[in-house]
């Protein structure tokens, strides 16, 4: 494996089980932006670690910006703290969810959209309205972008696992079908 998967973005949910005073958040918290008539939740950002959240007022919390799941979980956990000690009663057995994990990574080599995308199962390219190959891998279940420099962003894990094991099938199937494709064009 002569690459290195960077994680891109991490998106958790929570959902805190109890409602939220949105407007009580906004007068009593800095760093919030509420915009009702536009948007029915509001933002908070996070500088350590940088992320930004929504906070509905159902008691969901949906983070972004995250660089990996510890960092979003520390985020929930701060908004958590910062909502409680306005008076919140938050029961302390909220789960945190990964939504999705969004990474990259640059393979060794450059790859040929026409071909894969003609031979490869499950894929989308339209070259004229999008530069990248869309590949749809069943297990684990992610999306991927596929660029002919040989970058690659992966969209849809769950799990950083899951995030290194499609990185790794991907990456053994496109070798797979660079070997064909050598071979048919040297029997030509």
């Amino acid at each position: 494996m002569g690459f290195r998967i960077k994680i891109e973005n991490v998106v958790a949910s929570a959902s805190l089980g109890v409602p939220i005073k949105l407007e009580k958040l906004v007068s009593k918290l800095d760093g919030i932006e509420y915009e009702p008539e536009q948007f029915p939740g509001l933002v908070m950002r996070i500088k350590n670690p940088k992320a930004a959240s929504l906070i509905f007022s159902s008691g969901k919390i949906v983070c972004t910006g995250a660089k990996s799941p510890t960092d979003a979980k520390k985020v929930v956990g701060i908004i958590v703290r910062r909502v409680r000690s306005i008076g919140f009663k938050i029961p302390s057995n909220y789960k945190v969810k990964l939504e999705n994990i969004v990474a990259s990574a640059k393979l060794p080599t450059e790859l040929n959209l026409d071909h894969i995308a003609f031979t490869l199962e499950n894929t989308e390219y339209e070259p004229e309205q999008f530069p990248g190959l869309v590949f749809r891998m069943s297990d684990p279940k992610v999306t991927f972008l596929l660029f002919g420099s040989g970058k690659i962003i992966c969209t849809g894990g769950r799990s950083i696992a899951d995030v290194k094991r499609a990185v790794e099938k991907i990456d053994k199937e496109l070798r797979k079908l660079s070997r064909k494709q050598k071979k048919t064009k040297k029997t030509k």
